[in-house]
């Protein structure tokens, strides 16, 4: 005998009280003096998710990675000694760039304006003529980058007084980072947006559910029913800058038949590689400042929402799997999956950039966030804590 199904409740005013509920400035949606603050008081000094471990899977493979927010390109490489370093990719002679590849497998890093070579530990190994400067090859390493990783998710920090360690500041987050099916992925498919917005603007929208029904009626049909017309999370929990929602599961969802077929087939796929439903399976984690992962195993997916300038932003979206398609069965499970993926967010993009042409106009002072948008106030009160803090230190 099925259990009855409990009607939705949403989450209780009362306990969400303590994020206020006043106006929200409108200004540091659009406003590049507050980018700018934010590029020192937030994106430097906060551990940023940039890759993952199975793209290093071997001691000389390396990643290059464009940081556009700090304006710095780093090497990302795993050492002859396994260790995962990184370095800016900047020559330590006159600061050329050492590598254009997006990736690839090297033992040294040459310099092509004029042949200094690094090994992937960082040290200079060799400069044509070096006797003649008036230095060592040991303050000429190339300059390193705090890194460390957590649930198969390589992270790097900026701090130049030193951050705090990763795991501090990822709280109990870590524990579950480590539970979720990209901790033990292999492989993954991406894609990457660019939409004319404000990074906040960006990152917002994936963290409301309020829009659902009128930007994703279609796509986002079985997400919403009759006792939950917004689809609205089951809770929401915060931690510090960080954030989560339990996803509520539809009982009675639409689902179109090649969708059932679809996730059918990647209930199989998951069962044979492991993994199992879990109570966390459904909850999307959202980690200070531009990181998003969910725990679903049959679609564990994570979003990063890159600034590029106070009105761009670039969203990095993966889908992690365990081991390489092996059957016609588990390609087209990644490729609906993916699919499916890049059919919201194209629905979202349009969106998006009207309200960052609506709020740059300078016609707002302020906007609102409903109860239910509450993500959206936790993360414009996180930021907004920092820029603060940082323009008091600087006597802005």
């Amino acid at each position: 005998m099925n259990a009855p199904v409990q009607p939705f409740e949403p989450v209780a005013e009362d306990s969400l009280a303590w994020l206020g509920t006043d106006p929200v400035p409108a200004a540091p949606y659009y406003d590049p003096a507050w980018f700018e603050d934010e590029r020192e008081a937030v994106f430097r000094r906060s551990w940023l998710q940039i890759g993952h471990v199975c793209e290093l899977p071997e001691p000389g493979s390396f990643i290059r990675r464009e940081v556009e927010i700090l304006r710095a390109s780093l090497l990302i490489v795993r050492s002859k000694d396994g260790a995962i370093r990184a370095f800016h990719n900047v020559c330590t002679h006159r600061g050329t760039q050492l590598v254009e590849e997006a990736q690839g497998k090297r033992s040294t890093f040459s310099c092509p304006y004029h042949r200094w070579t690094f090994g992937n530990d960082g040290r200079l190994l060799s400069a044509p003529d070096f006797e003649r400067f008036h230095v060592t090859k040991e303050d000429c390493a190339l300059p390193q980058v705090a890194v460390d990783t957590c649930g198969g998710l390589i992270f790097v920090n900026f701090d130049p007084a030193g951050p705090q360690p990763l795991r501090d500041y990822l709280g109990s987050m870590a524990e579950r980072l480590e539970a979720l099916p990209s901790a033990q992925a292999t492989t993954f498919s991406e894609y990457v947006y660019e939409t004319d917005a404000n990074w906040k603007l960006t990152y917002d929208n994936f963290q409301e559910n309020y829009h659902l029904r009128f930007i994703h009626p279609r796509s986002g049909a079985a997400t919403i029913g009759e006792d939950n017309p917004f689809g609205y999370p089951l809770r929401y929990g915060f931690e510090g800058p960080h954030r989560t929602q339990t996803i509520w599961a539809n009982p009675a969802p639409k689902i179109a038949p090649v969708q059932g077929m679809a996730f059918g087939r990647a209930m199989a796929c998951v069962a044979a590689d492991g993994f199992e439903a879990s109570a966390t399976g459904r909850d999307y984690l959202a980690l200070f400042p531009n990181f998003f992962v969910l725990g679903s195993p049959t679609q564990p997916f994570s979003h990063t929402v890159w600034p590029i300038a106070a009105g761009k932003s670039r969203g990095v979206v993966r889908i992690y799997w365990k081991g390489e398609d092996d059957s016609a069965s588990r390609r087209f499970v990644r490729e609906y999956m993916m699919a499916t993926a890049r059919d919201i967010h194209a629905e979202d993009r349009a969106v998006i950039a009207a309200g960052h042409r609506g709020l740059a106009s300078g016609a707002l002072k302020h906007i609102h966030f409903q109860s239910q948008e509450v993500l959206c106030r936790h993360l414009y009160r996180s930021v907004a804590e920092r820029v603060q803090k940082w323009r008091e230190a600087h006597r802005i």
